[in-house]
């Protein structure tokens, strides 16, 4: 499928999406048939966000994508944010899975516990590995052409529908839980507004993201299987929505647009929480 430049210029955000799914699904196809080249799947948003800047902005346009994707140049808070958030929130989960009634995790399973860091050194490092390197395309891109005209808060929905289709072919091979579609409600929320709030800084999401996959998805969740394992999928979304509501709830005049844009300076945490 070739879209000519002409369309492409003339509807941007579609012809994004139609790349995204273009790019990540002929190698979910691929893997379906037992030929595994899944890494490719999750560049295909940052594939196909520089093929669009690329016809609609030139090199201004992608010169703006790469400092995105550099900008490091945040506070201190938010580093923090990025790397402790899913380290409690997964420790959270588990212990209202143990709650429920799942074994107690063994010191085996525990010891495993500095292998998070290479897992997340792994997936930053390693594009295509896990879902780090989507985040140029889903917030260094599709975040920017979805707010244009609408509040942050009426831009969450149609990202959020476009990640969830995007994830099909996950869902079909059971790399993805069907749980996950209302936990990316949450992680839609988390993550747009960590990029905001830090300056648009798409590595502070990727940092995010990644430790995320590293610490949830390799060291908690292998630790509860069966039963356990849906609960402890279920109590996962739980805590996610809970963080993602009061963010909404505390940030609400800044999501709804009542509020002067914010992205020109990076917020301090502390004027996060006192701005509604």
């Amino acid at each position: 499928m070739h879209l000519p430049s002409s369309l492409i210029k003339r509807y941007p955000f579609t012809s994004f999406v139609l790349l995204t799914y273009l790019f990540s699904w002929w190698p979910s196809l691929l893997y379906l048939w037992g030929m595994s080249p899944i890494g490719a799947a999750a560049f295909g948003p940052f594939l196909a966000a520089l093929v669009v800047l690329a016809v609609t902005e030139g090199k201004p346009g992608l010169k703006t994508l790469l400092r995105r994707i550099v900008h490091w140049r945040v506070g201190w808070q938010w580093y923090l944010v990025a790397l402790g958030l899913p380290i409690v929130m997964a420790g959270i989960a588990g212990y209202l899975t143990v709650l429920l009634g799942a074994p107690v995790p063994t010191a085996a399973q525990l010891a495993a516990w500095p292998g998070v860091g290479v897992v997340f050194l792994m997936r930053m490092l390693i594009p295509g590995l896990g879902g780090t390197w989507e985040e140029p395309g889903w917030r260094g891109y599709a975040v920017h052409q979805l707010e244009k005209g609408r509040s942050r808060l009426a831009a969450l929905w149609p990202l959020w529908l476009v990640i969830v289709i995007w994830h099909i072919p996950l869902f079909a091979t059971g790399d993805a839980e069907w749980v996950d579609i209302l936990n990316m409600v949450a992680g839609v929320i988390l993550y747009n507004w960590l990029y905001h709030r830090s300056g648009n800084s798409v590595l502070l999401v990727m940092i995010i993201h990644s430790m995320n996959n590293a610490v949830s998805g390799e060291f908690f969740s292998p630790m509860f299987t069966g039963v356990y394992a849906v609960q402890q999928g279920w109590m996962r979304t739980l805590v996610w929505s809970v963080v993602a509501a009061i963010v909404l709830v505390v940030n609400w005049r800044w999501w709804t647009g009542r509020e002067e844009n914010s992205t020109v300076r990076p917020h301090t945490a502390l004027e996060s929480v006192a701005s509604n």
